[in-house]
């Protein structure tokens, strides 16, 4: 019986290397977005509209580029209501946190807590230098030290592999998309009588709420296809880390046992947890719009490691 050819091997560098040109491309793909949206419901306002509404939606785009990159961890942590810990807080995970980092070579990141019963955690900033793990109170009191361990190398792998500043990118470029296509169609559905009575191109106008409606949805989708794609990395990252996959693979299992969603969580920010923090029913198309893989698969993963 012929064997199946194994997966082609990812390092850690070649996970940076590679998120570097991601972080690029997802700017010029937002970018991109923006400038079309911006352009067409300019065009529906006004023929000719579209060239003088373009600098504006490009530099939109822009500032939002810049502000993700510098500030966006800020917005994140405000937004998740995340205290930072003192030092002499959580003896513990400044433990485990400290010592996985000095295993990964990298400074020890800033520790932040959430004062939630659900179990979860994340990490954002913009590079190693600038990091911070983000965890709940629910993941300290409801894990043991193994599965915290398990949890905390996730994390740090996410950072060592810069998937915090691609992931801290696109959430807060969908934030922004999703934004602007809201005003734009509030500013369309409001301005229609006066539009129509000018006898406005029809192309144009379907055009125009077409891309205010899709816009957000292919923001969103980029999304959730680059947060599904670094979970699996980051779980066989961490589990090498600790040098105990079962720790991990038992915390993913109680995270996705535990009932409770996490309050401060929404659709924004859902893809930067370990899992899903917003407990969803299925619905349709459900795999579609997953920010995250099936649990029951990357549990399966690190139990054949």
């Amino acid at each position: 019986m012929a064997t199946q050819p194994s997966p082609a091997h990812l390092s850690i560098y070649d996970a940076a290397a590679a998120n570097r040109w991601r972080t690029l491309a997802l700017i010029a793909v937002f970018t991109a977005l923006i400038a079309i949206l911006g352009y067409f419901v300019g065009e529906y306002f006004s023929p000719g509209g579209g060239v003088a509404v373009l600098p504006f939606a490009l530099a939109l785009a822009f500032g939002s580029s810049l502000v993700s990159y510098f500030a966006g961890d800020k917005l994140i942590l405000a937004q998740t209501q995340a205290r930072e810990l003192a030092p002499n807080e959580e003896p513990q995970l400044h433990n485990v946190v400290e010592t996985l980092a000095i295993g990964l070579g990298m400074p020890t990141p800033r520790l932040f807590l959430i004062e939630d019963s659900a179990p979860n955690a994340f990490a954002t900033g913009r590079d190693p230098r600038h990091a911070s793990v983000v965890v709940t109170r629910g993941l300290l009191d409801k894990m043991d030290r193994t599965e915290l361990e398990g949890v905390i190398a996730h994390e740090l792998s996410h950072v060592g592999n810069r998937d915090i500043r691609v992931m801290l990118l696109v959430t807060v470029l969908v934030g922004t998309v999703a934004l602007l296509a809201d005003w734009m169609w509030r500013s369309m559905f409001w301005g229609r009588g006066r539009r129509d009575r000018s006898g406005g191109n029809a192309i144009i106008m379907v055009v125009a709420i077409a891309l205010a409606v899709l816009t957000p949805i292919i923001a969103t989708l980029i999304q959730l296809a680059v947060s599904r794609q670094r979970e699996y990395l980051a779980d066989a990252s961490g589990a090498l880390l600790t040098r105990y996959p079962p720790g991990l693979a038992s915390a993913l299992r109680k995270i996705a046992a535990d009932p409770e969603p996490l309050e401060v969580a929404n659709k924004a920010t859902a893809a930067l947890y370990i899992a899903n923090p917003l407990k969803d029913a299925p619905a349709f198309f459900d795999h579609l719009f997953d920010t995250h893989p099936p649990i029951e698969e990357r549990i399966k993963r690190l139990e054949a490691m």
